[in-house]
């Protein structure tokens, strides 16, 4: 592909061992992006397939620089480290960071085990902002800086009543709601940067995205007419990457993302 638009660009995946976190990875390297990715293993998959070492190799291919950091995101002192590595390993600040990375355990909300309950939050919200406050200050320096936080439709409160909670409806409560926080984070993070040329924006697919982790949760139960590709799922999110100082503090969705900006839907390839 020809198209070098991140040429240049350093970026930060996290939760990239498999899924979208490793799809996206691989479409920025594939676009001239030095990509770094982090997840909880270098090289061995506990239960779903897919290590960062695998997604190394593939993202490698492209020609820049690919940096692999082993990390927790439930732990602070790990996450305290994944900028500073990250930034050290691609050979300058962080221009891009994705924060992908989430816990999603569905069960009914009135009996939901606190410590589990926490641990949601601590991944889906704690991270994704220990993270930015890692890299907000480079982007600063530099005057620019995008920030994409992944999302989800189950952010969205359910109408009622009567209500109507579909296949999947009486368990996303305390997940949806740990990503109804980081939309909020994500946009009063934007209000409070707008100006210093650091956009911060979340995306969520419109339909399922079925990853591994998606196939495993509701495979069972998503019908094909409620799902959409893993490249579209990453043509609406790259948008996200590369916009407009002003677009800022939007709750966007993959497919609208790709309609508003006119992006070609493209191969994880690039091609």
């Amino acid at each position: 592909m020809s198209e070098k638009r991140f040429a240049g660009r350093r970026a930060l995946v996290t939760g990239a061992s498999r899924g979208i976190g490793a799809s996206l990875a691989r479409r920025l390297a594939a676009e001239g992006a030095d990509v770094a990715i982090t997840a909880r293993s270098l090289d061995t998959s506990a239960k779903l397939p897919g290590t960062l070492a695998e997604v190394g190799e593939r993202i490698a291919a492209h020609g820049g620089k690919v940096a692999l950091i082993g990390a927790d995101l439930a732990n602070e002192d790990d996450r305290e480290r994944i900028v500073p590595e990250a930034a050290e390993a691609l050979g300058g600040p962080i221009d891009i960071l994705v924060n992908n990375a989430a816990m999603g355990v569905y069960a009914a909300v009135a009996d939901y085990p606190l410590r589990r309950a926490r641990l949601h939050y601590e991944i889906n919200v704690i991270a994704p902002l220990h993270l930015a406050q890692a890299a907000i200050p480079g982007m600063r320096e530099r005057g620019e800086g995008w920030i994409v936080n992944v999302s989800s439709a189950t952010a969205k409160p359910w109408p009622g009543p009567p209500f109507v909670l579909g296949g999947t409806g009486t368990g996303t409560t305390v997940y949806g709601s740990s990503k109804a926080a980081l939309n909020r984070l994500t946009n009063g993070l934007a209000a409070e940067l707008h100006g210093a040329g650091i956009r911060v924006n979340t995306v969520e697919p419109r339909a399922a995205v079925m990853s591994e982790g998606a196939q495993e949760l509701v495979g069972h139960i998503v019908r094909p007419d409620q799902i959409e590709t893993m490249e579209q799922m990453v043509e609406g999110a790259l948008a996200l990457c590369d916009c407009p100082a002003d677009y800022t503090g939007r709750v966007g969705v993959s497919l609208h993302l790709i309609e508003e900006f006119g992006r070609t839907v493209r191969s994880l390839d690039g091609v």
